[in-house]
């Protein structure tokens, strides 16, 4: 492959990666800013959860979407709608207090995470063989870097400036991103055949947001409530009619003979189980820290420093990324995903007896997160070996989905533990010791599941990433 001379692999990869980041970080901003959001827009705090399950609901939905719409119609023409969303959701967000306009941005800001699978095709499609592996595992990983670093940011923003200050800095790194995408990035010519499969799109779309919805929601509405077991009902009777659908269509949102190869099928069961692994170290980090003195264990730290107990583990994924991608040439993806996978069991290990002392949890939180930047990284290059070069950027948004439903039923397990085994004292319920020790258990299962899925993925020769031939 011949990259134009204006593309230069750094400047390309430098562009995207920041596009990446940013777009991570809009999934995790909010989440310091929930315990004052009932306050600030007067609103129930069920009602504010929203402005965090909207956004995973239309992440969900897109991204595998927009990376069908990529090959298809262009990727750097799709990843610049999709920046143009997040710069929308900002915006609604920065003007208004007013929780349903916030609900609304933060659904278009969601939709912007199938930048990242958008961006990794992109560099597949562009960058000379050699640089492709190294440089999507640094794309990759900004999903962890962004999610790592956007809690610290926040926080800060949250606890010095008034609160819309973060969603405005976004526009503007938003619009600044738009920009060097225009100047940088080129469109690749490599196109995929047939028309957009609007009924398959619709089916998804309906199965997602009826599982997600009971997902997330669940531990809100009740498990055994009318609403959420309607609602994976739905989900289950959506799936075999969307798989009748998608195996007889000619150009399926889905290909689903090549996503059940052992190779696609296993490496996406991994990224789920490693997605659900990750989360729970962000979202049980912050709390766990906050708790107060008096609960036994408790540090009472602050918000602002609760945040920055992850920067660490930011700083290492960011790190680590490189790394990844010398292991995986050296020894492939399999191997990497391996051992990843392995690091962040170990460092749930770390946490269960180390939960008290404010260093050792920061120590066991940049472990998990060490071994989700090697994780993450690993991941594309996977995928990549295992289908058509014309399939990359939909392959890739399966892949991020997988993940995101993985962060989704972590969320909704995290919520239900940490709310069913509390105590009380001095009139104050929190979560016992033993919630977050459950919680740390189970993360930690769940890695050592993605192992064991991991080696159930076909080894290969090493060879290098196919070269595309562009039309």
């Amino acid at each position: 492959m011949t990259v134009r001379p204006t593309a230069h692999p750094r400047l390309i990869l430098s562009a995207l990666a920041s596009c990446g980041v940013l777009v991570s970080v809009m999934q995790t901003i909010v989440v310091p800013l929930l315990p004052e959001l009932p306050g600030l827009t007067h609103s129930k705090p069920a009602d504010v959860s929203w402005l965090v399950t909207v956004a995973l609901l239309t992440g969900a939905v897109f991204t595998p979407l927009l990376g069908r719409a990529g090959d298809m119609y262009g990727k750097r023409k799709v990843l610049l709608i999709a920046l143009v969303s997040m710069v929308l959701g900002s915006l609604l967000c920065a003007t208004s207090s007013l929780l349903p306009v916030l609900v609304v941005g933060r659904a278009f800001q969601g939709a912007a995470v199938a930048v990242v699978p958008l961006g990794i095709s992109i560099l597949r499609d562009e960058l000379p063989a050699e640089r492709v592996i190294p440089s999507i595992a640094i794309m990759s990983s900004t999903l962890g870097v962004g999610a790592a670093f956007g809690i610290p940011a926040a926080t800060l923003v949250v606890e010095y400036a008034n609160w819309h200050t973060m969603f405005w800095i976004c526009a503007g790194l938003g619009l600044l991103d738009i920009a060097v995408v225009l100047l940088i990035v080129p469109e690749s010519k490599l196109r995929t055949r047939g028309r957009f499969d609007v009924p398959g799109a619709l089916g998804l779309s309906g199965f997602l947001v009826c599982l997600l919805l009971a997902v997330s929601k669940g531990s809100a509405w009740g498990w055994g409530s009318a609403a959420t077991i309607g609602t994976f009902a739905g989900a289950a009777l959506i799936v075999p009619l969307w798989v009748f659908f998608e195996l007889r269509t000619t150009s399926p949102l889905v290909d689903l003979r090549v996503s059940a190869r052992p190779a696609v099928l296993f490496t996406n069961l991994a990224a789920l189980l490693i997605g659900f692994a990750f989360y729970a170290n962000s979202l049980s980090t912050a709390q766990l820290v906050q708790e107060p003195v008096s609960t036994g264990y408790g540090l009472g730290a602050s918000i602002v420093v609760s945040g920055l107990c992850l920067l660490p583990g930011g700083i290492a994924m960011v790190l680590l990324s490189p790394v990844s991608a010398r292991i995986s040439a050296a020894r492939g993806p399999r191997f990497t995903l391996a051992v990843a996978s392995a690091l962040m069991a170990v460092g749930y290990v770390v946490r269960l007896f180390t939960s008290e002392n404010l260093f050792a949890i920061v120590a066991g939180a940049t472990v998990v997160s060490a071994g989700t930047a090697v994780a993450y990284s690993a991941l594309p290059a996977l995928i990549m070996h295992a289908v058509p070069v014309t399939e990359t950027a939909a392959a890739n948004g399966l892949n991020t989905l997988m993940r995101t439903i993985g962060q989704a039923v972590c969320s909704a397990i995290v919520a239900t533990v940490l709310t069913a085994v509390v105590a009380t004292n001095a009139g104050h319920t929190a979560p016992k010791l033993s919630a977050y020790l459950i919680v740390f258990v189970i993360a930690g299962a769940a890695a050592l599941v993605a192992v064991g899925l991991t080696l159930l993925i076909p080894a290969r020769r090493q060879a290098a990433v196919p070269t595309p031939v562009k039309a």
